[in-house]
């Protein structure tokens, strides 16, 4: 591990500061489940790493804007046992999912939606891109875990988040903070905020020099807002190879309303089949004015992943995905017991 500087801010002023020196080329340490292996394997190299966790304006769940807000700081263990949580049943999903103690109890839904991907070329300091001597290492080798969508650029990962799906499909906003000049006599600097769809948040880069968010040097994220749960059913579905601590194959996350037996709004969203997290808008559109049996949860899953274009050694997973995507609807309507 090479040397970096260490900063425990307590404010956020002084946290934004403090990633905004060295050109940007610092590290933002919340829970700390990934940082360390990526500083361990030089795969990224921080002249400073800011423990924001001392934070406490970025700490807790509370009511804000008609939904509920979550800080940035909030321990996955925190959002899975708070009762303005309990109505968000896809994101409870997924923390019941992970079934590791060491990261519900230290990890964040924030750090989640920030990893960077698990792709061994990757960790393995090939760029996000995979390249060796201008050929892509990931489709002439082995592409067993990467993308079967969205994969006709140079980008071939697939996304690490697994909260993504179920909090996009919340249309879910985050809050960006960036520290910026100010106009006022006596300041020097303030925060300026924007709230920003978390669907707008990913990226696919195009080159190693891009990210795999609009996250720019010196920015992160302090909260993620999720609308009132109201009559809305929720529920994600993951594929995992193993029981234990394990990165899903696929997985697929679902927001529905339904009125008198049949469905009024969908938004479907697959995750661990992308560089991005991936929306499915065609099968969420026609599922509206449908009855949601199993016939129709089918039906919509094959839509979602008709698009698919799997690579060499990962046709596998299209059909994982379809797996996820009809169990995510069955389970949020309470008939996945009815079929397994």
């Amino acid at each position: 591990m090479r040397n970096f500087e260490y900063a425990r801010p307590e404010t956020e002023v002084e946290a934004l500061e403090l990633l905004s020196e060295h050109g940007g080329n610092t590290a933002v340490l919340a829970g700390g489940t990934d940082l360390m292996n990526l500083l361990k394997r030089d795969v990224i190299q921080p002249a400073r790493v800011v423990d924001i966790k001392n934070v406490s304006s970025w700490k807790g769940i509370t009511h804000h804007d008609g939904g509920v807000l979550i800080g940035a700081n909030t321990t996955l263990d925190e959002i899975n046992e708070h009762a303005l949580a309990a109505d968000y049943r896809s994101l409870i999903d997924v923390i019941e999912g992970i079934r590791a103690i060491q990261i519900t109890a230290n990890g964040t839904l924030a750090g989640d939606l920030c990893q960077l991907p698990h792709c061994w070329y990757f960790r393995n300091g090939y760029g996000l891109l995979a390249m060796k001597d201008g050929e892509s290492l990931v489709a002439t080798g082995d592409n067993r875990y990467h993308a079967i969508l969205g994969n006709s650029g140079p980008a071939k990962f697939v996304s690490a988040s697994r909260f993504a799906p179920s909090t996009i499909a919340w249309d879910a906003k985050i809050r960006v903070a960036t520290l910026t000049p100010s106009e006022r006599e006596g300041v020097e600097r303030v925060v300026r905020e924007e709230w920003l769809p978390l669907e707008y948040f990913f990226q696919t880069p195009k080159t190693n020099s891009q990210g795999v968010t609009v996250l720019k040097p010196g920015q992160l994220i302090t909260h993620v807002w999720l609308p009132a749960a109201s009559d809305t059913r929720s529920a994600t579905y993951e594929v995992l190879e193993l029981c234990g601590l394990d990165q899903p194959q696929a997985s697929a996350a679902c927001c529905l309303g339904i009125d008198g037996g049949v469905v009024r709004s969908a938004k479907i969203v697959l995750g661990h089949v992308a560089p991005t997290p991936w929306i499915a808008y065609e099968a969420a559109k026609w599922l509206v004015g449908q009855p949601l049996t199993a016939d129709i949860a089918e039906t919509a899953s094959r839509m979602a992943l008709a698009k698919a274009t799997p690579l060499s050694h990962n046709d596998y997973k299209v059909q994982m995905a379809e797996t996820a995507v009809r169990r995510a609807l069955l389970k949020a309507t309470n008939q996945l017991g009815e079929v397994l």
